[in-house]
């Protein structure tokens, strides 16, 4: 077994030194995209658009609405996936309207756009920065907040699989039994990962970049974030999918959080593609027209609205930071420097020197 250990260890350490993880990611990035997109492009041949907009138009406006407001609830969970993550770095003194507004702009910006790391990174880094806070504070929180969502991910997934392991054969392609197992590992790698923590703080890093992991107790409530954020937004996904035939809500719930993640995994621009295949794949007892339509439905709920908000919010924030709040600034210094001269003591004794002056004239 250590031998086992050991040259795994040695064959990761040399595909890390040799090949380099990010051109593995980008390669496997690409390699999703190019399977989802000829898997999607496969899967609508044939689809009447007609029946697609029948079948939106035809949407009782209450689901639309109560998907709506699961939407709505999810993001406002989304908020506290980074006033966790400031909390547990010590950055108390961020208020939680801050960390609202970059939790909430960073993601629906950045996974929109694609390269979250990256985009989500930068937006989060134009908002605090204002706070004092440097570029490393940034990377912690951007750390711990992708934890929040990995690790309720994995127990939401765990519980979904252990439960109805067949709802994922579509997609992975594995044996009813490989998904179980693959299940009850992310359970137990979550009891695992809290033990591990025990009561304590544990640490991460190196190279000068050091982040304290919350305590078991406290993980438990980054877990519970991560859960509720994902079940409202997979309850919303299930309320806008077709009601005939009838699919149990663990079944969509599990095939949800696995196309989010493959969507995540190939850092397309809004998932495009890769989850929407990946949803029409696995759920094949919907009308290919039906599941469509409710799938545009949700793009427009969760990615199209939410992005066009945050576009928005960050735009207006930076027209008034970067020119009506200095223009403001200026006209009132301005105004108050003319006003000391009109009425000060140096306005008085120019004006009697001009008076005394003679005329080059005279």
């Amino acid at each position: 077994m250590h031998r086992l250990l050991t040259a795994l260890k040695r064959g990761l350490t040399y595909i890390g030194t040799n090949i380099g993880w990010k051109r593995i990611g980008l390669a496997a990035s690409v390699l999703i995209i190019v399977l989802a997109v000829t898997r999607l492009i496969h899967t609508l041949k044939g689809v009447d658009t007609g029946v697609v907009v029948i079948a939106l138009t035809e949407m009782p406006p209450h689901r639309i609405a109560l998907a709506a407001l699961c939407v709505v609830c999810a993001f406002f969970t989304l908020t506290f996936y980074d006033l966790f993550a400031l909390r547990t770095i010590g950055k108390n003194q961020i208020p939680y309207r801050i960390a609202a507004l970059s939790s909430f702009t960073s993601y629906t910006i950045g996974h929109n756009i694609g390269a979250t790391v990256f985009t989500g990174g930068a937006i989060r880094f134009r908002i605090y920065s204002d706070w004092g806070l440097t570029a490393i504070d940034v990377a912690k929180i951007c750390f711990l907040s992708g934890l929040t969502f990995w690790l309720g991910n994995m127990f939401v997934l765990g519980i979904g699989m252990a439960w109805h392991p067949a709802a994922a054969d579509a997609i992975d392609l594995l044996p009813t039994w490989a998904n179980r197992v693959i299940a009850l590992a992310c359970i137990a790698g979550i009891f695992v990962y809290l033990g591990w923590l025990g009561s304590g703080r544990r640490m991460l890093g190196q190279n000068g970049w050091c982040v304290t992991l919350p305590s078991a107790k406290l993980t438990l409530l980054q877990i519970l974030i991560g859960v509720v954020d994902l079940g409202f937004c997979a309850t919303a996904m299930y309320i806008l999918v077709p009601a005939e035939p009838h699919v149990g809500f663990v079944s969509v719930a599990v095939v949800f959080i696995l196309a989010t993640l493959l969507g995540f995994a190939s850092h397309a621009p809004g998932s495009l593609g890769v989850f929407d295949a990946a949803m029409l794949i696995a759920l094949p007892e919907f009308s290919k027209e039906e599941m469509l339509a409710s799938l545009l439905l949700f793009r427009v709920l969760y990615f199209v609205i939410p992005f066009s908000i945050s576009v928005s919010i960050m735009g207006t924030r930076e027209l008034w930071l970067n020119v009506v709040k200095p223009w403001n600034e200026r006209r009132r210094n301005g105004g108050l420097h003319n006003g000391t001269l009109r009425n000060g003591p140096l306005t008085q004794v120019a004006v009697a020197q001009r008076v005394k002056r003679p005329h080059p004239a005279e």
